[in-house]
């Protein structure tokens, strides 16, 4: 599949999605924007792919978004604008089925996606780009990757549901740090924070995500981590009584399914498994 700002690559079950402006450090377009959620909705729909990998090309993951025009934008006298106007300008991801409200917005719809998305953060990672991987499920970071929140120093506030995310990710204190003071942390305090679950070199990064991805695309159910991944983003908006429902609900279906059987079979016959999903 052939996208203007980004690169769609399939292998080994694994789908590769390389944001593709290098030259202006992969910052996000309203064009870039809209590919993004085509190749996350094409990723999804695939029989090929139950993992999807994000990364950046060059030597950044995201900039954040592409302020070329920032001066302009700043002398625009925003009170005489329809908001509604704008706001409906804005790329909406389409209903999702069996999916809450929260995780049908803007970069908010990761979460919504049933196959596991991992961020190979390979470079600096700010502002927008920072709120992009951190809606991915799992932050893998090369040693020269760089994370920082930006907004303040813009006069701006906290985008695109950061305000709820990353006290989640790494607690209110060390989110009100990097929310206030938009410093720019490297790799390995945000390893300390959590913010990312590995630092490996910079060389290493992509053979060490694709290794990851495929471990997950086989060896385990396909459609564990889809339930999984639903239990789990669900499960931070309700409460514990609700989790044990939900579980209760999912394992019943979960012992008529086909890769239940397969993960017994395996499992007592000692060899790879041969997981299809169902």
């Amino acid at each position: 599949m052939t996208y203007s700002t980004l690169i769609y690559e399939v292998d080994q079950w694994v789908a590769t999605i390389t944001l593709n402006r290098p030259e202006r450090m992969n910052a996000i377009t309203p064009e870039l924007e809209a590919e993004l959620l085509d190749a996350m909705k094409t990723a999804e729909a695939s029989d090929l792919v139950r993992v999807i990998v994000l990364t950046g090309a060059g030597r950044a993951f995201c900039a954040g978004a592409d302020l070329s025009n920032l001066a302009a934008v700043s002398t625009i006298d925003w009170s005489t604008v329809n908001r509604q106007e704008l706001e409906d300008q804005i790329l909406p991801p389409r209903p999702r089925e069996n999916t809450c409200d929260d995780y049908q917005r803007t970069y908010s719809y990761f979460p919504a996606v049933g196959k596991p998305i991992i961020g190979a953060i390979n470079g600096p990672s700010i502002g927008l780009g920072m709120i992009i991987s951190l809606y991915c499920d799992i932050r893998i970071a090369s040693d020269e990757a760089r994370f920082g929140t930006a907004f303040a120093q813009r006069g701006l506030i906290a985008e695109y549901g950061i305000s709820w995310l990353l006290p989640r990710l790494i607690g209110l204190s060390n989110a009100l740090d990097l929310l206030y003071s938009a410093r720019v942390i490297d790799a390995q305090e945000a390893l300390r924070m959590g913010l990312v679950s590995r630092v490996v070199p910079a060389a290493e990064l992509a053979s060490e995500s694709g290794k990851y991805a495929r471990l997950l695309a086989t060896s385990v159910s396909p459609r564990s981590l889809r339930v999984i991944k639903k239990q789990v983003y669900e499960g931070m908006l309700g409460g514990l009584g609700e989790a044990i429902d939900a579980a209760n609900e999912e394992m019943w279906l979960s012992l008529q399914c086909a890769d239940f059987r397969e993960g017994v079979a395996h499992f007592i016959e000692k060899r790879p498994p041969n997981f299809t999903g169902g």
